[in-house]
């Protein structure tokens, strides 16, 4: 497997990479691309305020709640490898309007009065995630070759933003449909509606120009999908970069506000610094794949962001009442970079749409794979040692893993 330094011209030499080929006008995908984005973590975030609901609802136990967050993240791992072989067949455009109809369908499926059928639609969703997390930095690469890093700080960003409005509307919306929680979560079907008209455009463009593309494809091609990837240490450091760095966040995302409770902050209070420390991801996921686009090298950038990690676990560990919005800050902005960093890395370090998809799906196989453990097994050494010390010690561990990774990482590289 050969390895050749970044800077080279891969992106923009037309053999290497089709741009904007076969898409409708750039207004357009970039609308579609934001709508898209919205959905792509909202109906995960909007189910956190309604566990205890539909807890109460099925009777289910605290385990089996804790599945219906958990499903969808290990879902989107096994669906992820699927992705390339699908981008190739079928074409990125008609992949992405698939998935994103698949998703309303997963969020329709979820509120229906049946336990397996909550459980079902967890699977479709977290499987119809994977595919739009795989798409989309091949998409970008290849329509946005020179601006690559942006978009994904765009992208990044604006799926972090559908998931605090969800996450903050989710309540409000119960009262005001009066359906309980089934209304809540079922009217996030219909973002997924509006992004799929939003982007239909992208694919009748795209089939109207089928067999003009296809005369073309032996002039230009979207680039030979990878060989060898799975044995490249470049791909297992972004891979692990990515994966370690989502089990932090689903860690913080499913324990932060019980950690802060637990050392007597009134739940309320513990609720608002999470909320801020997802406010605070916003930034760091817009800001941080904007400093990579415009590094050659992006090393000190993923330390940094595992030095954040590692300092917001610590300021919890340390001083969990004094320092809680201190640590709910660092670990926002750490956690969002490093979400946006992880993305950016897919894109920088490929030349070729087709590689940044392939790379896409291994490094998501491996990062939803890791983090769905993340929330569970914090749970379950919390369970064991009676306390938050252990599972915080080991979270700063795995914070300095993700620093080697990101050294690793973040090297002038292309795969």
């Amino acid at each position: 497997m050969a390895v050749t330094r970044a800077q080279q011209p891969v992106v923009t030499t037309p053999a290497a990479l089709p741009v904007r080929s076969r898409l409708a006008h750039p207004a357009l995908l970039l609308t579609g691309i934001l709508l898209v984005a919205l959905n792509m973590r909202a109906c995960l975030a909007a189910v956190s305020p309604m566990v205890a609901e539909i807890q109460r609802t099925f009777g289910l136990s605290a385990t089996a709640s804790g599945l219906i967050t958990t499903v969808p993240v290990l879902f989107q791992g096994v669906g992820a490898p699927l992705t390339p072989r699908l981008t190739r067949r079928f074409g990125a455009e008609r992949v992405v309007l698939g998935a994103v109809l698949v998703l309303g369908a997963g969020v329709l499926l979820r509120v229906l009065p049946s336990v397996y059928a909550l459980y079902l639609g967890c699977m479709v969703i977290g499987v119809a995630i994977a595919v739009l997390n795989v798409s989309m930095p091949g998409l970008v690469k290849r329509e946005f070759p020179d601006r690559a890093a942006t978009m994904t700080g765009v992208y990044s960003t604006t799926m972090l933003v559908g998931a605090t409005l969800a996450a903050g509307l989710s309540v409000p919306l119960e009262h005001a449909l009066g359906g309980g929680w089934e209304a809540s979560l079922g009217v996030w079907s219909l973002l997924a509606v509006v992004a799929a008209v939003a982007w239909l455009p992208q694919v009748l463009r795209s089939r109207q120009e089928r067999d003009e593309e296809q005369a073309r494809v032996a002039a230009v091609r979207p680039g030979k999908p990878i060989e060898g990837l799975w044995r490249t240490p470049l791909a297992w450091q972004i891979s692990l970069f990515m994966g370690i760095s989502s089990l932090l966040v689903y860690i913080v995302v499913a324990w932060m506000p019980t950690i802060l409770a637990d050392q007597g902050m009134d739940r309320g209070q513990a609720a608002l610094a999470f909320a801020f420390s997802n406010l605070l991801q916003v930034v760091g996921a817009f800001l941080v794949p904007l400093m990579a686009g415009r590094m050659t090298r992006q090393r000190a950038l993923a330390v940094t962001m595992a030095v954040l990690n590692g300092l917001g676990i610590a300021v919890l560990l340390a001083a969990p009442l004094s320092g809680a919005w201190v640590a709910a800050a660092i670990l926002g902005i750490a956690q969002g970079g490093s979400l946006g960093l992880g993305l950016a890395f897919i894109v920088l370090r490929t030349g070729s749409a087709a590689g940044a998809a392939q790379l896409g799906g291994m490094s998501q196989a491996i990062g939803y794979v890791v983090a769905a453990a993340g929330p569970v097994g914090a749970g379950a050494l919390h369970q064991l040692t009676g306390g938050w010390t252990a599972p915080l010690t080991v979270m700063l561990v795995l914070a300095a893993v993700v620093g080697v990774a990101g050294w690793g990482a973040g090297r002038d590289r292309t795969l």
